[in-house]
This record gives C-alpha cells, sequence and structure tokens, in this order.
C-alpha cells in the first residue's frame, strides 16, 4: 500500500484527489495539509510514502517545504502537482529535491501513474515538461551575472535582500507584494541550497550584489 500525503491549501483539490486514489486499491491517503508548515510536520509525524505537493502554499513555499522534509525524511519521496510550469519553477522544486513534477489539470490515471511511479523511485514528468528539461539540460543557459541558477527578477531581489532591505521594502520598491516576495526569497534560498535569509545574503556580498538595491526611504 502506497501511503500519500496531500499537501495543497484548497479543500476542493485535495477532496478531489482523495477521490482518484479512493478508486485504486493500492493507494490510500494518510494525511492532508493546508498550508507549508503543517506539510512538514505531517510528513514527519504519518512518514508517508509520497507527498503529492502543492507550491504556492501559505506559510511555506512549497520548494522549501520540500527540502526541510527531504531533509528530515529523507526516504519521503515528493511530487509537485502545481499550476505553474515555467522553467524557474520546474527547475527549483527539482533543486529542492522532488522526485516528479505534474501540472494540475492532469487526468486521474496520469496522476495514479505519477504516484505509483514516484513510490518506485522513478523520476516523473509531463511529456511537455520532459522535453524543456532535455533541452535545459542539452544547451543550459548562459549568463555573465552572480547566480546564473536564478531569474533576473529574483537577483534583484537578492540584491536588495543584500542591500539590507525587508520584504516590505523590496515589495514597494519593484511593485510587487509582500507575500510574493517572501515566495521568492524562499525560491532564492533553494536554489542557493541555503536554509536561512543571512546566509544568502553573505553569498550576495561576497558576490558583489548589495549595492544597487537601494531604500526607498531613509529607514532608521
Amino acid at each position: 500500500m502506497i501511503r500519500v500525503l496531500l499537501a495543497d491549501d484548497h479543500p476542493l483539490v485535495r477532496q478531489g484527489l482523495r477521490a482518484v486514489f479512493a478508486t485504486t486499491t493500492d493507494i490510500e491517503v494518510a494525511g492532508e495539509a493546508g498550508d507549508g508548515p503543517e506539510a512538514v510536520r505531517s510528513t514527519v509525524r504519518l512518514s508517508p510514502d509520497v507527498v503529492v505537493m502543492d507550491l504556492q502554499l501559505p506559510g511555506l513555499h512549497g520548494t522549501e517545504a520540500t527540502r526541510q522534509i527531504l531533509d528530515r525524511k529523507p526516504g519521503t519521496t515528493v511530487l509537485v502537482l502545481t499550476m505553474f510550469e515555467d522553467d524557474d519553477t520546474v527547475f527549483a522544486a527539482m533543486q529542492a529535491g522532488a522526485t516528479g513534477y505534474l501540472v494540475k489539470g492532469a487526468d486521474g490515471a496520469d496522476i495514479i501513474a505519477a504516484v505509483r511511479a514516484a513510490a518506485a523511485g522513478q523520476p516523473v514528468f509531463g511529456a511537455a515538461l520532459a522535453g524543456r528539461l532535455r533541452r535545459w539540460f542539452a544547451a543550459p543557459p548562459q549568463r555573465d551575472t552572480p547566480f546564473p541558477q536564478l531569474t533576473e527578477r529574483e537577483l534583484q531581489i537578492l540584491d536588495r535582500l543584500a542591500a539590507g532591505m525587508s520584504n516590505t521594502e523590496i515589495g514597494r520598491q519593484l511593485h510587487l507584494s509582500a507575500k510574493t516576495i517572501a515566495n521568492n526569497v524562499s525560491t532564492i534560498l533553494t536554489k542557493l541550497r541555503v536554509s536561512q535569509r543571512t546566509q544568502a545574503i553573505v553569498q550576495a556580498r561576497e558576490a558583489g550584489l548589495g549595492r544597487l538595491g537601494q531604500r526607498t526611504d531613509p529607514g532608521p
């Protein structure tokens, strides 16, 4: 029996997944989580075989939740099921340790097959994502800037982190919400393979960042 934890902040999505898995005889839902911290706690407590993970979770972004889960329960497999399929989101999830990646909208048979494959330790990607991954690894993007794994937006945010700005200040300067900045910061930490904001700031300053991002108000 494959034991699954559902991590998604939408109850209807979790209900739909429960209904999908109820049609099988080898997959059972061991528990549910509605936010990132709860996903980590529930995984530690319940020891599921597979965590079906949404990325846009409140409290803790799914990429960071994935990293923490695999740090604390390395035998767990994380299968990402999310609305987002841009390259940066896909690669951030893979760097965090996710075994598979499916886009919401996949039919029930594909989700069941993905969970079975993930439980067996096999990488899982939709056909379109697999093609993009092959192209990316065949010719990874080259940039002459520090931290080529970061997007331009993430590099802007990291630069401002290194300048000592808060999420609110960065959001005000870049015209983004503080929640959006927080999600980006979680992704940045995952891509830099650090667990704390201060560690990312040290790396950024060593790379010469922190000079472009300036406070929009005098501050204390």
